[in-house]
C-alpha cells in the first residue's frame, strides 16, 4: 500500500493516507507516459491554416498560350502552383487530421504511471480540508508557502464542492487548479508538484482505481 503525507492548511503535517497501489504504486513506463502525453496534444490542435490546391484556386480553365510555337515553356494553367496565384503544393489544411488514437486502458495506465511517480518522488501532498466558503487569495498563498514546494510550480487537484478555493488560487503565483473529474497526464506532467485536498484524491480513487 502507498502512501503520501497529509498536511494542514497552515503546512503542519496531520498524518498519512494510504493509497491503492493499483493507482498509485505502479512500475513507470515512460514511452507509454510520451505517447498519452502526445496524444492528448495532438487531439487537442485546433486546424486553422488552410491553403487551396490548384483544383480550388479560382480560374485557370483556359490554357494560357498554344502548346508549341511560342517558343516559350509549355503550360496548361495559370492556377499551376509554378505560377504567382497558382496553387499550394502540400500546403496545410483544416481536413488534414492530426489525431492519434490510444485506448482507453492505456490511457488510464499512463495516468496511474504519472501518479505513482509523483508518490515515489514525495511530489504529491494531499491536504486535510481546503473546503472552506471563506478562502482567501492570501490564504492560499499562505499554504503554499507553507507546504512543498513553495517557489515552484504546483497543480492543486479539486472536487466540486471547493469553489471558494478554486476562485482563491487565480491570482496565486505558479498555482494551477483542475477538477479531480478532468485530471490527466499533460497536466500531471506539466507540474513538478501536484497538492490534492483528501476529498480530491478519494474521488480520484473513485474514478480512476482499477
Amino acid at each position: 500500500m502507498a502512501q503520501v503525507n497529509v498536511y494542514k492548511i497552515d503546512g503542519s503535517k496531520s498524518g498519512t493516507m494510504d493509497l491503492p497501489e493499483g493507482l498509485f504504486g505502479v512500475k513507470v513506463k515512460s514511452s507509454l507516459v510520451h505517447e498519452a502525453i502526445i496524444a492528448q496534444v495532438e487531439n487537442g490542435r485546433i486546424r486553422i491554416a488552410n491553403t487551396k490546391d490548384r483544383s480550388e484556386v479560382r480560374g485557370g480553365g483556359r490554357k494560357p498560350w498554344k502548346q508549341k510555337g511560342t517558343g516559350r515553356a509549355r503550360h496548361g494553367s495559370s492556377r499551376s502552383p509554378i505560377w504567382i496565384g497558382g496553387g499550394v503544393t502540400f500546403g496545410p489544411t483544416i481536413l488534414r487530421v492530426f489525431g492519434k488514437k490510444i485506448n482507453k486502458k492505456a490511457r488510464k495506465g499512463a495516468l496511474a504511471m504519472i501518479l505513482s511517480d509523483k508518490v515515489a518522488s514525495d511530489l504529491l501532498v494531499a491536504i486535510e480540508d481546503i473546503s472552506a466558503e471563506d478562502m482567501k487569495t492570501k490564504t492560499v498563498a499562505q499554504m503554499r508557502n507553507s507546504l512543498p514546494g513553495a517557489g515552484k510550480k504546483a497543480l492543486i487537484v479539486t472536487t466540486a464542492d471547493e469553489k471558494a478555493f478554486v476562485r482563491a488560487a487565480r491570482n496565486v503565483k505558479d498555482t494551477e487548479t483542475i477538477s479531480a473529474g478532468s485530471l490527466n497526464v499533460r497536466d500531471i506532467a506539466k507540474y513538478p508538484y501536484v497538492l490534492a485536498s483528501k476529498a480530491a484524491i478519494e474521488q480520484i480513487i473513485k474514478n480512476y482505481a482499477r
